[in-house]
């Protein structure tokens, strides 16, 4: 027989076992050699309880650093002069919001409360796509920044990203419920021997499903990974470009963590599950797990914990004895007066044709891409843009 081939029958309410999607490849005396196209059941649950043990650690591992991170950020009002902080920043509140609710989901779909289980179905599908929504902003800013480099200067530019970011999943989310309302509620998944089940609130309608999670994930994450390919073929031939402009000190390793914190940055690992199908399922599954929960982990790390005016805000604020920061340290000085400068050199730019200041700008942006603190400090470029910004404003006035 195939003993550790087949697929335990419960759920046909017999017992015992079931020889379904397993054949006999080879017979002798002592020993018969089986295939399957499937895992025992007994692998599987096996699997459903590591990767519900890891999303859920990781969920919560995320929601503590995110809230350093806006906390960091909300307290630190220098850090959110650019507006790529100020993008950040609604990023993480969505995703410390998201991982609240999904940590809340399973509890609070115990309580035999439609309306509480529909509710918080609702709040998770929305705060999942305000996630997707304002990584695709984060893309979209990037782009608008280093290829068109001046047009994200627009009139009340952050309140236009604010209502897309927030208002268009809200406008998904209301449609679905307003054509049914039970298309959130109690699902079922994860039955067990002992007739047990895992519940949670989501979607149960799978058409809703596949168009408001699916295909909303789909767009975005083309847009994303649209923008990361041309953004760093654009940086790249700035650099071949203007070799002398690049920093000295610029290696692989630099490169290999800039272009990591943007693919987390733009959510691009929530691209595993499109290959986790046929005998690749397994590993993507794991993949996906392990670097979305820990997304807000990995947010922290990129910009916080390797970001040097983040650092320097830590040190000066919140550290005591030899490792405060005076505030008018030399450190604080040299790292303030460099955009300064930086802003000076190109502001000479302006003047050129539209191409050459182009170049200029993003030459830039990719020294700051360049620099020890990798993906966390390439958006110094902003500070540039935004005093140009400024200074033309003003002379147009």
């Amino acid at each position: 027989m195939c003993i550790f081939g087949l697929q335990s029958d419960f759920n046909s309410g017999r017992g015992g076992w079931s020889p379904e999607g397993c054949s006999v490849l080879n017979v002798t005396d002592g020993k018969t050699t089986c295939s399957c196209n499937h895992l025992t059941s007994f692998a599987v649950l096996l699997h459903g309880a590591i990767l519900t043990f890891i999303t859920y650690i990781g969920c919560g591992v995320s929601a503590v650093f995110l809230s350093i991170t806006l906390l960091t950020y909300m307290c630190f009002r220098k850090l959110l002069r650019d507006i790529p902080s100020k993008i950040l920043v609604q990023l993480c509140l969505s995703l410390l919001l998201l991982n609240l609710v999904f940590l809340l989901d399973g509890w609070l779909a115990l309580y035999p409360a439609p309306g509480l289980c529909i509710s918080t179905a609702f709040f998770l599908h929305y705060f999942l796509l305000t996630s997707f929504t304002w990584a695709g902003l984060e893309a979209l800013h990037m782009y608008l920044s280093i290829v068109r480099v001046f047009t994200p200067y627009l009139s009340r530019y952050m309140l236009r990203f604010s209502l897309m970011g927030w208002g268009i999943p809200m406008t998904v989310v209301v449609v679905i419920i307003s054509v049914d309302k039970d298309n959130y509620g109690l699902i079922t998944y994860g039955k067990y021997s002992d007739g047990t089940t895992d519940d949670f609130c989501w979607l149960r309608n799978n058409i809703a499903f596949y168009i408001g999670v699916v295909a909303y994930f789909l767009v975005v994450f083309l847009l994303c990974l649209v923008v990361f390919t041309v953004v760093l073929a654009q940086l790249a031939r700035i650099k071949r470009q203007n070799p002398h402009h690049q920093c000295p000190r610029r290696g692989l390793v630099t490169d290999l963590r800039s272009v990591a914190g943007l693919i987390l940055l733009l959510g691009l690992t929530w691209g595993f599950a499109l290959f986790a199908w046929g005998p690749l399922h397994l590993p993507f599954i794991y993949l996906f797990s392990i670097f979305n929960s820990l997304q807000g982990f990995f947010i922290f790390l990129f910009h916080c914990a390797v970001k040097e005016n983040v650092r320097r805000q830590w040190r000066t604020y919140l550290c005591c004895g030899r490792l405060r920061l005076a505030e008018n340290s030399e450190w604080s000085r040299t790292a303030t007066q460099n955009p300064k400068k930086q802003s000076v050199a190109v502001i000479t730019n302006v003047a050129l044709s539209p191409a050459s200041r182009s170049s200029s700008l993003s030459s830039e942006m990719t020294n700051s891409f360049g620099s020890d603190s990798g993906i966390s400090d390439s958006y110094n470029g902003d500070v540039v843009l935004n005093e140009i910004h400024r200074r033309n404003m003003a002379a147009l006035s």
